[in-house]
């Protein structure tokens, strides 16, 4: 374990810069965002990034001797696809539309029904990850908690930069965890083909 440990974190640190992004995004446009408020969300953010690894692990079992002579291709294609749709969100997002009344009411975390669809729709990468991590025959239940873990300090982190520090950050967050991403799909995909060399 301590070996990938900073894999782990780095896996993490991509993984939760989609929740990030949104927690920023609270905390600069709820006024009445508190501590207790940021402390729920990052649980909530964090709990879905711990589990959907698992998920997709669970999941990937189920196929993965069928695809065993390609399955490094596969990791580094779903990590690429992954980092490379956070990054062009990132590009993409507008500074000026992060608190329009239709992106607050989208991104309104101190609603509970809000807060869990948030929680699931930035934590479905994790389930690639996880994913990825079935077919080449990883164990998943240490990273998944490193993700969980660190996605839960980032995401209170995020809240607390919000209200003090604006939207420099929300911007390239998505942008820097997608760059994340790829590169440990490279790292993975260069690994095994040195390995048939």
């Amino acid at each position: 374990m301590s070996q990938q440990l900073p894999t782990y974190v780095l896996i993490a640190l991509g993984l939760s810069m989609d929740a990030f992004a949104v927690s920023v995004s609270s905390g600069i446009c709820i006024p009445r965002l508190t501590l207790r408020h940021g402390i729920r969300a990052a649980f909530s953010f964090g709990a879905f990034q711990f589990l959907m690894p698992l998920i997709g692990w669970a999941a990937g079992t189920a196929f993965r001797d069928l695809i065993r002579d390609f399955d490094h291709w596969i990791a580094f294609g779903l990590l690429a696809f992954v980092g490379a749709r956070m990054i062009r969100e990132g590009l993409d997002a507008r500074p000026d539309a992060a608190c329009d009344e239709d992106e607050l009411r989208r991104r309104n975390i101190l609603d509970p029904g809000t807060l869990v669809l948030l929680s699931i729709a930035t934590s479905i990468d994790a389930l690639a990850v996880g994913l990825s991590y079935s077919i080449l025959r990883q164990p998943i239940f240490a990273p998944a908690a490193v993700i969980g873990t660190l996605t839960f300090t980032v995401c209170l982190a995020g809240c607390e930069f919000g209200k003090r520090l604006g939207a420099v950050f929300q911007r390239w967050a998505e942008t820097a965890g997608g760059a994340i991403l790829i590169g440990i799909g490279v790292k993975i995909l260069g690994e095994h083909l040195a390995k048939g060399l």
